[in-house]
């Protein structure tokens, strides 16, 4: 997943409570869903492990994509939601991708 010059990634790290893992695993498939539908969406990759620490980088055209998408209503009401129930802590970092290159197995 190339990403080009100028791109913005946002970068989420966070530690997952114990609590609610059915309505996170919900609301998480449905923010990804969003996040691709709205304007300015580049991408993600997300992984976490099993001491709940996850990271997910979306990709968006611009800086205010990124910050549209943030402002978002279902987003906002989901981050708080994430606040009170879903997550220990969390960070975020915003970056500007300055370069980019990816490799694949042949045939994979």
């Amino acid at each position: 997943m190339t990403k080009e010059k100028g791109t913005v990634a946002v970068i989420f790290v966070s530690k997952r409570a114990a609590t609610d893992p059915e309505g996170y695993g919900t609301t998480a498939t449905a923010m990804m869903e969003a996040a691709a539908r709205f304007p300015g969406y580049r991408g993600v990759h997300s992984a976490r492990g099993t001491d709940g620490v996850g990271i997910t980088v979306s990709y968006w055209e611009s800086d205010e994509a990124a910050r549209a998408w943030k402002m978002e209503s279902e987003h906002a009401a989901t981050r708080e939601k994430g606040r009170s129930t879903w997550y220990e802590w969390y960070e975020l970092i915003v970056a500007e991708v300055t370069r980019s290159y990816d490799w694949r197995r042949p045939g994979a």
